[in-house]
């Protein structure tokens, strides 16, 4: 069981970069956190180097999810297991992210294009999409979501179009959330990325 004001976020993308910093830095402030991301051994290695700080009085700990950002069901069951295992949830953190397979517009295959889709902006639909609903139906109500943008939205780079038009995509998903969530005190910000 958690202790009474303890908090709890969702970290996609946790296994590596930004996403593991995320992570070690909000259980490091005592966040109690679910590091999700598709690699079950990375995610582990993120809980291991968060360990020494839980030796600190306001030590968090960090729960590792293999996850699927882009397949519905393997969201799914990440959302659910936060919810068992902690309750509540009071900031998702929207970070998984891909820029590969590179391209222009008539380089950039299909199957390519539909990958980068499905982790940028289908990934961080359906996190927003569970995660505004647990925070909609908690006591108290509320709670904060991060997008990871991109400053790539505003002045991309050559051979970059997948992953252009999903961090353009991110800036209208965050707005809507911030719009929709308001009277649930549900907010909704993005942090631009040099990316």
């Amino acid at each position: 069981m958690m202790a009474a004001g303890q908090r709890v976020a969702v970290v996609t993308g946790a296994g590596s970069g930004l996403g593991r910093l995320i992570t070690l830095t909000l259980a490091g402030k005592g966040w109690q956190v679910a590091a999700a991301g598709r690699r079950q051994l990375p995610l582990e290695e993120t809980a291991e180097l968060a360990a020494p700080a839980r030796a600190g009085a306001a030590a968090g700990s960090v729960f590792p999810v293999a996850t699927d950002v882009g397949d519905q069901d393997s969201v799914a069951a990440l959302f659910d297991a936060v919810r068992e295992r902690y309750g509540r949830l009071d900031l998702l953190v929207n970070n998984a992210g891909t820029g590969a397979p590179a391209g222009a517009v008539d380089e950039l295959t299909p199957e390519g294009w539909q990958s980068i889709v499905a982790t940028n902006l289908t990934g961080s639909y359906l996190c927003a999409h569970h995660a505004v609903r647990m925070m909609k139906a908690q006591d108290p109500q509320g709670g904060r979501i991060i997008n990871n943008g991109s400053i790539s939205a505003h002045a991309p780079r050559p051979r970059s179009v997948g992953y252009t038009v999903t961090k353009h995509a991110i800036t209208g998903l965050t707005k809507s959330i911030s719009l929709d969530g308001r009277r649930h005190n549900v907010a909704c910000g993005d942090r631009k990325s040099t990316r």
